[in-house]
């Protein structure tokens, strides 16, 4: 795909002047780019003040997570409902800290992901291995797994609101581990092609992979350049407007050369 995909995610992280200042500052950085599609998480107590100041902008707002009923006596949970009705377009869906930290299942994960297309929203969708896996040998077994079982019963029609986002838990963070553009592709790879086995080949090539992992303005672009790589979920450099803006212009400037090469 030609025009690549940027998503910032927050996590928790922010206070509500903080998250103010920061979607501003994305806001009016965006005003002077194109050829890229861009959205912020930003953390739920701050999803109305952000909404209203991305409201016009080419800057769309999505939420870190959804519980999957419309409501009901779930306390402390968020409903897509909700979401929407706050104006969100995205919701990031079986992140690695909510799958290792907090134990959610690919089943559980999965009956988010269907609740969450079936409501109208576009779901960024999240797999990965661990250190031990992937030196293990495992990492094609373990993201077979969690897309097949986390994918499972999905209608046809919601494919084109589904995204996928690669992130190798044992490059998330400080972990002192990066992973290479080759080590990415590869990974990217197997999902499409797990994806196509899945739903067929045209869904597949039509399908958003981002990478996940630690990406930084020095490294976005030997990612957004390989193949298969058609954007970034950003952590930690999302807090900041330079270096996120910086990675956006990173897509930019692949998303201009995939056109001109195509």
């Amino acid at each position: 795909m030609s025009r690549k995909f940027i998503i910032g995610n927050w996590k928790m992280h922010t206070t509500s002047a903080e998250a103010r200042q920061l979607a501003k500052a994305v806001v009016v950085g965006m005003s002077r780019v194109a050829r890229v599609s861009v959205a912020i998480c930003p953390p739920f107590p701050y999803l109305a003040l952000v909404g209203e100041i991305l409201k016009g902008s080419r800057v769309a707002l999505g939420a870190q997570n959804l519980y999957p009923e419309k409501e009901g006596a779930f306390t402390g949970e968020v409903s897509p409902t909700m979401l929407l009705d706050l104006g969100c377009k995205y919701v990031i869906l079986g992140h690695s800290e909510r799958r290792h930290k907090l134990g959610e299942s690919d089943t559980f994960i999965n009956h988010k992901v269907r609740v969450a297309l079936a409501a109208g929203l576009n779901v960024i969708f999240c797999v990965g291995e661990t250190l031990v896996q992937r030196n293990a040998g495992r990492t094609k077994t373990v993201l077979d797994r969690q897309l097949v079982q986390g994918l499972a019963h999905l209608s046809a029609v919601t494919l084109t609101r589904l995204i996928i986002a690669y992130e190798p838990v044992w490059a998330i963070g400080s972990t002192g581990h990066d992973a290479t553009p080759q080590q990415v592709q590869e990974a990217h790879a197997i999902i499409r092609h797990r994806f196509g086995r899945m739903f067929g080949t045209k869904s597949a090539e039509a399908l958003s992979i981002q990478y996940g992992g630690s990406v930084k303005p020095k490294n976005a672009t030997a990612l957004l350049s390989r193949l298969g790589v058609d954007g970034a979920l950003i952590g930690g450099a999302s807090l900041h407007a330079s270096q996120f803006l910086a990675i956006v212009r990173a897509g930019i400037n692949e998303a201009q050369t995939e056109e001109e090469s195509a």
